[in-house]
């Protein structure tokens, strides 16, 4: 299945789960209208999906006729590891955008292994806008929110008066850069081609994961924080400080002391108020009041909480919808060079035989609607169980 037809398939999924929460909410002509655009999702789906099998059929069918002219495809995970052992100075398809001094970028395939271990740990990048860019500094225009007044009345020959028009307002990003390097033994360098591509990538990998998180929650603690002292606090956050423009599609982002706070919520009649849910289980919501609403919870490690002051646990309760909020500008070049001669410092490759890996990305992070979220902070006494 192509990447497009995947795509849209995520866009179904997402847009049954915003049907059912609808529904359940008793908005039903907002229901309504999901559930027409769900079904031209489907349609398009449907339609594009035949046209992929269709392809697939005629070309079964060359091979059928032995007529198709057989593919060598190459074994991007053994290109990875034999170009690192060559210190990655490489000339052949997979150095493609690498810049001219001998570095390299890459490969699309080991690129998206990256990807999918970001994704396996805690990364905030799936729960912010993040936008592909080409340049290394730009902006983007938005319509400053302001409240309309309406027109006023006017007597018979009576002079219109003027009416206040849009204004508006640009954010400006400028892409930094962030780096690290990674000394490797040569006898590691040495090993299987799935140790070497193992460990480079998995190092790399989460380093970056990691940096982007700090960029993301850099972003969000530039707004005041926001005491919150119990499950009347959430609702508050939610019907009246989001309200209508960002309620519906907001989600808590907590860390594992915040997802033990919220486990102990009862409602009168001792039942959990946080609960799986229902159209996956793996996944937890909170029911606060007459709202529904999701619960991310990211490790303590990645997310931690403020223990500075003694017998008191400040835990992070992010509410809002970040994708509104935070907008992540990613130029996409993450490169590595390589180096068996460099010397940093104390470190002398040459004398210890050892490689060295220089790690580059570039990205920046601004903030987009800081009204579309609440940077809230529950602070728990440590001397009384969570809950009480």
């Amino acid at each position: 299945m192509n990447k497009e037809l995947l795509k849209l398939l995520d866009s179904i999924n997402q847009k049954k789960q915003q049907v059912q929460q609808l529904a359940a909410e008793d908005k039903l002509d907002e229901a309504k209208t999901a559930k027409e655009e769900l079904k031209n999702l489907q349609d398009r789906f449907d339609l594009l999906k035949d046209l992929e099998d269709q392809a697939l059929e005629g070309m079964q069918q060359k091979i059928n006729d032995g007529t198709a002219t057989p593919v060598q495809k190459k074994d991007a995970v053994k290109e990875f590891a034999d170009a690192a052992r060559a210190g990655f100075r490489v000339t052949n398809s997979m150095s493609e955008g690498a810049p001219a001094d001998g570095g390299y970028t890459v490969p699309e395939d080991i690129q998206t292994k990256i990807n999918e271990y970001r994704e396996s740990k805690a990364s905030l990048i799936d729960l912010v806008d993040v936008e592909s860019v080409t340049t290394n500094k730009g902006s983007r225009t938005f319509k400053k929110r302001s409240q309309q007044t309406g027109f006023t009345k006017v007597g018979e020959g009576g002079k219109i008066g003027a009416k206040a028009t849009p204004q508006f307002e640009r954010m400006s990003y400028e892409i930094d850069k962030y780096a690290g390097y990674f000394p490797v033994t040569n006898e590691l360098l040495d090993d299987s081609d799935a140790n070497v591509t193992g460990t480079l990538i998995s190092w790399i990998g989460d380093e970056s994961r990691v940096t982007r998180n700090k960029i993301i929650l850099g972003v969000i603690g530039q707004k005041t924080k926001t005491v919150i002292a119990g499950l009347d606090d959430i609702k508050k956050a939610l019907n009246v400080t989001l309200g209508s423009a960002f309620k519906s599609t907001s989600k808590i982002v907590t860390n594992d002391d915040g997802l033990q706070y919220l486990d102990t919520l009862k409602d009168q009649n001792g039942r959990d108020m946080l609960q799986p849910n229902p159209s996956d289980p793996a996944k937890l919501q909170l029911r606060a009041g007459a709202t529904i609403v999701p619960i991310v919870v990211i490790p303590n490690s990645d997310l931690p909480s403020d223990t500075a002051t003694a017998g008191k646990r400040k835990i992070p309760l992010i509410i809002g919808d970040l994708k509104e909020g935070i907008k992540f500008f990613d130029r996409k070049q993450l490169s590595i060079m390589t180096s068996n001669v460099a010397a940093i410092g104390e470190l002398n490759a040459f004398e210890e035989d050892l490689t060295l890996f220089r790690a580059i990305e570039r990205e920046d992070c601004q903030p987009k609607d800081t009204e579309a979220f609440v940077n809230g902070e529950l602070t728990i006494d440590e001397t009384t169980p969570a809950g009480e």
